[in-house]
């Protein structure tokens, strides 16, 4: 573990300590003898696993044609995503700022990501003659709400208190570099947005993580899903990506870390304008992600949280709805949020997906001696599998 993330590490467990410490000196929590929770989970959560029978993964459902069954499966999950979010009548884009930067331009633009939300976005574009491929840079959770796409690619014409967290969030996620910026450097435009209730997405009164459930919850009693509207934002805004004269848009990636990597996979899953994917440090199944004797449980809260999908299909049988396009995959054995058999048995179960189209060798999946993290040499493995597939003759998988 390099030396920044020893000290967010650390500095974050002092800090919970100290938290949960004053708590408990506070207020003690009330208990009584019989109880059904532990763990924030169920103490019949073992029993719920086993009824859970992924009936429409691959090889499971009896839907044996590969189109028909990614038809079905991509029409159940984005069911379960309930009501989507209105689509604006136009993207209406406007550039509000540019700098310039050593081999690209950096713009700040708005537009209408949906019927409800003309949100900020950065853009960056390479020096040259057009169009380049592109990426959709997807940022992490991390708990930290106050910066969203400032993690991806390093602000300008903003408070300067907004800039030196981005500074200090890429100093300990990403080893001191942004990854949209490396990126644009070696040819890419690259573009992100705040997902809703990140950066300039979040609460009128301040951000405060544990807000997010709650609001997570309303969005719930208005018939929405505030993870979905992550996703359908995100393939909203590749669509308007696709649309920027200084972009290929038959050459589209996407990436991310933790979230961003959930992100990505989901992405790609389920919009056919991405023909390639990369994401850093969030894959696993539900088996393992959920065990009280295992000491591990969600820590994202509501942010991966669509009802009733798991009664359908698992992590890996969502994100193997992407094949036969182009996946990059790395997981790291120090990751604490991702045990690594939870991975292994997420990466075999899209192998066999990837296998069954003859598509095995567009499938790459890593594991890493790292912590959870994108550090400077995981994002050169991404820039070399992007300059893979979506440079040297790629861009062309079908779908």
């Amino acid at each position: 573990m390099n030396k920044g993330l020893m000290c967010l590490a650390l500095a974050t467990a002092m800090a919970a300590a100290t938290a949960t410490g004053a708590y408990a000196q506070k207020k003690k929590l009330q208990k009584r003898e019989n109880y059904e929770f532990t763990f924030d989970l169920p103490r019949y959560v073992e029993e719920l696993k086993t009824e859970l029978t992924y009936p429409l993964a691959w090889g499971n459902s009896p839907i044996g044609d590969f189109g028909e069954w990614k038809k079905a499966a991509r029409a159940k999950v984005l069911e379960c995503m309930m009501t989507p979010p209105r689509r604006a009548a136009s993207f209406d884009m406007k550039v509000v700022g540019e700098e310039r930067r050593d081999g690209y331009t950096a713009r700040k633009l708005m537009f209408n990501v949906n019927g409800y939300s003309r949100v900020t976005a950065y853009l960056l574009v390479p020096d040259g003659k057009g169009p380049f491929p592109a990426i959709n840079a997807l940022h992490d959770h991390g708990g930290h709400l106050y910066i969203g796409k400032e993690k991806m690619i390093r602000p300008f014409d903003v408070d300067s208190a907004v800039i030196k967290d981005a500074d200090q969030w890429a100093a300990n996620l990403y080893e001191g570099q942004y990854v949209g910026d490396y990126l644009a450097r070696h040819g890419y435009v690259v573009f992100s947005i705040d997902a809703p209730m990140w950066g300039e997405r979040g609460r009128e009164e301040g951000v405060d993580r544990s807000k997010y459930d709650i609001i997570a919850g309303n969005m719930m009693m208005l018939g929405r899903d505030l993870s979905a509207f992550m996703t359908y934002d995100d393939m909203s805004s590749t669509d308007f990506l696709a649309t920027l004269p200084e972009v290929d848009k038959d050459r589209i990636g996407c990436m991310g870390c933790s979230m961003g990597a959930y992100r990505a996979w989901m992405l790609s899953a389920l919009s056919d304008k991405v023909r390639a994917g990369a994401a850093v440090c969030w894959m696993t199944t539900t088996d393992v992600q959920m065990s009280v004797k295992d000491k591990k449980r969600e820590y994202g809260g509501f942010a991966n949280c669509i009802p009733g999908l798991r009664q359908y299909l698992d992590y890996p049988h969502i994100a193997s709805l992407a094949c036969p396009k182009p996946m990059l995959f790395v997981n790291g054995t120090k990751d604490h949020l991702f045990p690594i058999d939870g991975v292994e048995k997420s990466f075999a179960i899209m192998h066999d997906v990837w296998k069954s189209q003859g598509a095995d060798d567009k499938l790459a999946t890593e594991i890493w001696q790292v912590p959870h993290s994108c550090g400077r040499a995981i994002q050169e493995r991404v820039l070399r599998f992007f300059d893979s597939e979506l440079k040297n003759g790629g861009g062309n998988t079908a779908r």
